[in-house]
C-alpha cells in the first residue's frame, strides 16, 4: 500500500514511546506489541510524530542526513507501513 506523503502520522493514545541512548521502543498497551528502533528509526518517528505531514518530516530528514532521496522515501514508507501494521501509528489522510 502506498502511503500519501500529504497525510500525517499520529501516535495512538494506547502507544508508549520510550527513548534510551538514542534508541527507542514503542509499546502498544492494548495488544502488548512492541517494536524497537535504532537511532535513525527513532529520529524518523520523532520527525513523523511532530511534523504537519509526512512530506514535512521527509524534507526535514533529507536535510539532516546524507542520503539518496529515493532511499529515504522508501525507508520512511517501509517504517510507516510496518508500524501501522502493528497498530503503533495511525496515518491520517490530508
Amino acid at each position: 500500500m502506498v502511503i500519501s506523503f500529504a497525510g500525517r502520522v499520529k501516535i495512538p493514545s494506547d502507544v508508549l514511546i520510550r527513548e534510551l541512548d538514542g534508541e527507542s521502543v514503542l509499546l502498544n498497551l492494548d495488544s502488548e506489541t512492541y517494536f524497537g528502533l535504532d537511532d535513525v528509526g527513532t529520529r524518523m518517528i520523532l520527525c513523523l510524530s511532530n511534523a504537519a505531514s509526512i512530506q514535512a518530516a521527509y524534507d526535514q530528514l533529507l536535510e539532516e542526513y546524507d542520503v539518496d532521496p529515493e532511499t529515504l522515501r522508501d525507508d520512511l514508507q517501509t517504517l510507516i507501513e510496518e508500524l501501522q501494521a502493528h497498530g503503533l501509528v495511525e496515518v491520517i489522510s490530508a
